[in-house]
């Protein structure tokens, strides 16, 4: 019988912050080429044999579960592409003492499957869309599905799946001309539109120069009405700053990796598809536990490896606007 984690002991890093909240990504494959993550030439994918099995992601979560996590969110890669996903959600929803269980999506497979992800008990969902023009979703992310996407986000409110939040990286020269109508869609819909600065993560076509920073798409966004902050905030939320505009049933959020850092609040771990713990997205520092893992370890063994990522934790990540330094790996081999 696998060692049982005793419950006090949970993960607290050395600067008072309590890790409870996991993603996981459970494929390094996408069905789409963004930009923002993918380089012009091929990016190596993993074998099939590198990445852990749904068996070896329940059981490294459930350890995860005794040690304080509460939330975890899965993602890829492009998570619906992996065969098993729709059974795999329904087993980890099942998981005792989690909170929360929310999917990320690039959208493209979703409305086909929103009623298995239903029965599979995820309600929250997160969406990326970074364009409402179906030309220059071509541009972005090299094919053309814009009209997929956008059906998989009207199916899934009709389901009433909520919150439906759409992800939106603002990059400068690209997209800056929509984001008043981005913001406009929080005044029909309860959706929540997250602008996220674009961040230097492994090989792109986009460089620092398409930095569209959260300040500047504050003061754009300004002449759609005055954003209302939220002081809402629980355990179980992620990094963004949350506002509305005056009787809008959606909401405005910001991920102001750059301009903001918001590392003093930062709650999280991430489990790559290749079976490393890493403690944040803007360094290059992972633990193996999938070594650990398929060696044979105990549970206290496998536990080991998270509170030694947890020690790794910064104070805050060192990326800033214009840097020209990227962190090494590729955003679909980390999971957004």
């Amino acid at each position: 019988m696998p060692e049982q984690i005793m419950p006090d002991q949970i993960m607290i890093d050395r600067f008072n912050r309590h890790i409870n909240y996991l993603r996981v990504s459970i494929t390094d494959w996408c069905n789409l080429r963004c930009i923002y993550c993918s380089p012009l030439d091929k990016i190596p994918k993993l074998k099939h044999e590198d990445v852990l099995t749904y068996e070896e992601i329940l059981r490294i979560i459930k350890i995860g579960v005794g040690l304080g996590i509460t939330k975890v969110r899965i993602t890829g890669g492009e998570p619906l592409v992996r065969k098993g996903v729709y059974d795999f959600l329904a087993r980890v929803t099942q998981i005792e003492k989690l909170r929360d269980v929310c999917l990320t999506t690039n959208g493209i497979l979703l409305a086909d499957h929103l009623d298995e992800i239903k029965n599979a008990g995820i309600k929250r969902l997160n969406i990326s869309l970074d364009t409402l023009n179906r030309k220059k979703f071509i541009q972005i992310t090299g094919y053309d599905k814009f009209d997929k996407v956008w059906h998989s986000i009207q199916q899934a409110h009709l389901k009433g799946f909520g919150p439906i939040k759409i992800n939106v990286v603002a990059l400068k020269g690209i997209n800056e001309d929509e984001l008043i109508e981005f913001g406009k869609l929080s005044l029909v819909y309860p959706f929540h539109i997250r602008f996220i600065e674009y961040m230097p993560i492994g090989n792109s076509q986009v460089d620092s120069t398409r930095h569209l920073l959260t300040p500047e798409i504050k003061e754009r966004l300004g002449q759609i009405g005055k954003l209302i902050p939220l002081n809402i905030k629980t355990s179980q939320d992620g990094p963004a700053e949350r506002y509305k505009f005056l009787n809008a049933p959606g909401e405005i959020g910001f991920i102001s990796a750059l301009s903001h850092h918001f590392c003093s609040t930062c709650n999280r771990l991430r489990l790559t598809a290749a079976g490393r713990l890493r403690a944040c997205l803007l360094s290059d520092h992972e633990e193996d536990i999938k070594i650990v893992l398929r060696g044979g370890g105990t549970d206290a063994q496998l536990a080991s490896i998270f509170f030694k990522a947890v020690r790794h934790k910064g104070i805050q990540h060192t990326i800033s606007p214009g840097q020209t330094s990227k962190i090494k790996q590729q955003m679909t081999g980390i999971g957004g």
